[in-house]
């Protein structure tokens, strides 16, 4: 990249940053002042989301949604528990 673009890419980053700063700081202001308000908002969002699929973390790092996606177990010979018909990613052979 050149010079100019550079300090154009970085200069667009500190903006954004500050951006989201300032967002942050006027949401933290907003819940503490509306609390009741910002938590029936927060479970509204936190419905539709889940509704849609996307986790949502807790703060001690739980979640309420249940992965169902399959797992490749790895057996006691050290191999990949994906072998069959759809092997998967091979290291690149065709």
């Amino acid at each position: 990249m050149s010079e100019k673009r550079m300090k154009a890419a970085a200069n667009q980053a500190v903006s954004y940053r500050n951006y989201r700063r300032a967002r942050d700081r006027a949401l933290t202001k907003l819940s503490q002042l509306y609390p009741d308000a910002y938590k029936e908002l927060l479970e509204r969002e936190k419905a539709i989301d889940e509704a849609q699929g996307r986790k949502w973390i807790d703060i001690d790092g739980t979640t309420n949604n249940v992965d169902t996606r399959t797992v490749a177990t790895v057996t006691s010979t050290g191999q990949a528990g994906n072998e069959g018909e759809n092997e998967g990613d091979d290291g690149g052979e065709a």
